[in-house]
């Protein structure tokens, strides 16, 4: 694992996967009974898997792993982890020690918030304990 996601080859599935133009309000009343939920990217540069992770884990509270699949780049790592997504898998040419390189360029964080860190950075190092 690394920086808040797993790597993981598609030899076990999620319970749920979800295409990208579907509705996540539409299972939100299954989310309790299901453990992991694939979103997917059917084009690297269509985001809106983004989005249904942000919704699953903010609004829904889904506490379970949502995973990225299909067309899943090493430049993409960074904001899937910062959207909720804990597990990703790769695209084919795409290299694990690219990945593993993308997710250590920000070690202390992002200055926006987002759900792993909802503070500002400058209002997390105002209220860090001296």
């Amino acid at each position: 694992m690394s920086a808040g996601i797993r790597f993981v080859d598609g030899s076990v599935p999620a319970e749920l996967v979800l295409a990208n133009d579907a509705d996540v309000e539409a299972i939100a009343g299954d989310l309790a009974h299901v453990a992991s939920i694939a979103l997917d990217f059917p084009k690297w540069n269509d985001g809106r898997a983004y989005s249904q992770a942000r919704l699953l884990r903010a609004r829904y509270r889904f506490a379970g792993e949502i995973r990225a699949t299909g067309q899943v780049l090493v430049d993409m790592l960074p904001l899937l982890v910062r959207c909720g997504f804990d597990a990703a898998q790769l695209r084919a040419d795409q290299s694990l020690a690219a990945a593993e390189r993308a997710l250590s360029f920000f070690p202390d964080g992002h200055y926006q918030g987002d759900l792993g860190a909802p503070l500002p950075r400058y209002r997390r190092r105002a209220e860090a304990p001296a």
